[in-house]
């Protein structure tokens, strides 16, 4: 009998648990909007855009503000899928959340444009899978975009980001205890993540320093 993977490392986010993150996140909007407005001259006008593991919906719906796009979100929770398509209603924008898993995506070969993966890659249980989905589903001279957090970030780096987001003093302490105790353990080096894109179809890679995180930009 083969053995089920779980999609993901660490806790479900489902209920209570998503409807904190949605809120928490939601007060930290700037990155979000910052974030679209940096993407937004590299993708196609009309452009197929998928975001993996939207969470909340944030960013998509910033983007599809942007212009005139055809965007997907794909998360593992369905929690997140129904709080993400309440939000884009409530926002006016059209984005199309869907349920399914990163490492074994729910779409045709070559139908995306731009896919865009932002502070969830380091939860996946089967990275080297989901960047070889990544390429899968991109078309020809399509880029991946993976935006997180590095293993090296430093307390004093953590802790400016963290005061950044202006958060509530309970909500700063989570956060503050989620870097500590789950997300600095799950991330992974640069070198760990230029190991795991040979492993994949992608030879056309880069990786930018950005903060706390990186951002690896991988061309089809």
């Amino acid at each position: 009998m083969t053995q089920t993977v779980k999609a993901y490392k660490g806790i479900p986010m489902e209920g209570i648990i998503a409807s904190w993150y949605s809120k928490t996140t939601l007060k930290d909007l700037n990155r979000h909007r910052l974030m679209a407005s940096q993407l937004v001259s590299k993708i196609p006008a009309g452009g197929n855009i998928l975001e993996i593991a939207p969470g909340p919906g944030y960013f998509c719906i910033e983007l599809a503000k942007l212009g005139n796009f055809k965007i997907t979100g794909l998360d593992i929770s369905k929690s997140f899928v129904e709080i993400a398509t309440k939000n884009a209603v409530d926002a006016g924008v059209k984005v199309d959340f869907r349920h399914g898993n990163a490492s074994g995506m729910p779409f045709a070969d070559a139908i995306f444009d731009f896919t865009f993966c932002q502070a969830a890659f380091k939860n996946f249980s089967e990275p080297v899978k989901a960047i070889a989905e990544m390429y899968r589903v991109l078309k020809p001279n399509g880029v991946s975009v993976i935006v997180d957090l590095r293993s090296d970030a430093s307390h004093k780096e953590i802790e400016q980001e963290i005061k950044g987001m202006k958060l509530g003093r309970f909500d700063e302490m989570m956060t503050r205890g989620a870097f500590n105790t789950m997300l600095l353990k799950s991330a992974y080096s640069i070198e760990q993540m230029k190991s795991m894109i040979a492993q994949t179809p992608f030879r056309k890679s880069k990786i930018d320093l950005t903060g706390i995180g990186f951002q690896v930009w991988l061309e089809r």
